[in-house]
This record gives C-alpha cells, sequence and structure tokens, in this order.
C-alpha cells in the first residue's frame, strides 16, 4: 500500500488543495479546517446547509496563511462572498483546536472503496486516500493501525456519510441518488474516521503498512 493523495481543507466546508507532502500532528494534517464560519450564535456554518461554499477553494500560502480564492481570509472581500451565501451575521473564525472537526481530525479513504463508490472521490473529502487497497478491505480496518514512516494512525471507526457526498465538486449540480447508494451499498458508511497517535511528515507514494 502506499500514499495516493493528500488533501488539506484550510477553510472548512470549502474545496481543497491537493499536497505532495504535509506535516501530521495529532491534530491532523497542519492547517487542516482551521478556518470556520460561525452564526451570530457561534454555530459552525456548513456546505451541508450552505451548500454553496463548496464552490470557494481554499489553500496555504508559503507562510501558512490560509486562502480563499486566492485571497487571506481576513480580507474583506472573503468575508463579503461567505456572508452572501449564509448570511449577514456570519463571521470568519481561526480555530487550532480538536473542535473543528466532526468526528476525528483525519479521514482516510482506500482507492479500492472510492472504485467501488464509483464516483469522483472528492466528494468524500478525504485527507489521505491509501493506494493498491482491494475491493472494500478499508470496511475491515477498524480497531487497526497504519504506519506511514514516522507517522501512526489509529484507524477508529467507518465514517457516515452525509449529503454533502450529493454534490458536484466542480458543478456543484447535485444528485441526491449519490448518498440514497451509499445507503444502500455501503449502509451509510464511506471512508475511515482516524485519530493519529504518532506524529511526522508524511509523502505521496510513501509506503502504507499495517503497525
Amino acid at each position: 500500500m502506499y500514499v495516493k493523495e493528500i488533501w488539506r481543507y484550510p477553510v472548512k466546508s470549502m474545496a481543497g488543495e491537493a499536497l505532495g507532502s504535509a506535516v501530521v500532528t495529532r491534530l491532523g494534517i497542519t492547517g487542516d479546517r482551521v478556518i470556520l464560519a460561525v452564526n451570530s450564535r457561534g454555530g459552525v456554518v456548513t456546505a451541508r446547509t450552505h451548500p454553496a461554499l463548496l464552490g470557494h477553494k481554499g489553500t496555504t500560502d508559503a507562510l501558512g496563511v490560509p486562502l480563499v480564492d486566492g485571497r487571506s481570509w481576513t480580507d474583506r472581500s472573503v468575508v463579503a462572498d461567505v456572508r452572501k451565501i449564509a448570511g449577514p451575521q456570519v463571521e470568519l473564525i481561526h480555530n487550532q483546536t480538536a473542535e473543528r472537526f466532526d468526528v476525528l481530525p483525519l479521514l482516510v479513504a482506500t482507492d479500492g472503496a472510492i472504485d467501488a463508490f464509483g464516483r469522483d472521490g472528492r466528494r468524500l473529502r478525504p485527507n489521505l486516500v491509501i493506494g493498491g487497497v482491494t475491493g472494500l478491505e478499508e470496511r475491515t480496518w477498524p480497531g487497526r493501525k497504519l504506519r506511514i514512516g514516522d507517522v501512526i494512525i489509529d484507524i477508529d471507526s467507518l465514517r457516515g456519510r452525509c449529503v454533502m457526498t450529493t454534490y458536484d465538486p466542480d458543478t456543484l449540480m447535485q444528485d441526491r441518488s449519490v448518498l440514497r447508494d451509499i445507503v444502500d451499498r455501503f449502509e451509510g458508511e464511506l471512508a475511515l474516521n482516524c485519530a493519529v497517535e504518532q506524529g511526522g511528515v508524511i509523502e505521496l507514494n510513501q509506503k502504507v503498512e499495517f503497525a
């Protein structure tokens, strides 16, 4: 097995960036989901209720500053764009705590499961895609650990999927049959909720093995 893809989503619920390498800590990939849109009550606003957020792209500059469509996340035009989608009271905040994740800090998918899914793997919003995996083997992995160089990943559980999978990552067109298919064929679960037991640096094509 090997690291086939590495993804970071600097702004929660926006499109992410493909990486050649990444620093991994106990809080996942450095810089992942560190910018959140919050409403006046402090609740996090996501693409589950405001799917147009997926039409904006989060990246990171050379100094580690999160960008939205090439602009600093603090740029007034970025906030204006988000408010057009989510309402005039929404603010963007920087959050590096574990609370910024829906479940656990790392979402791992496999090429075998994505092939079985039969659609663009970006719909699953993984942090890592592990290549060289046969079919749905990932479904037997919860409770095991993966080693990638110095990094040790603890596989907790299968991820229950939501309405975000129904939106095409390029066109944002919705196809509700996608989620129905996940429910019918995969019991509503695809990819793996993971924690990081030991951090380090990971790179594309790096060997992956069970720890």
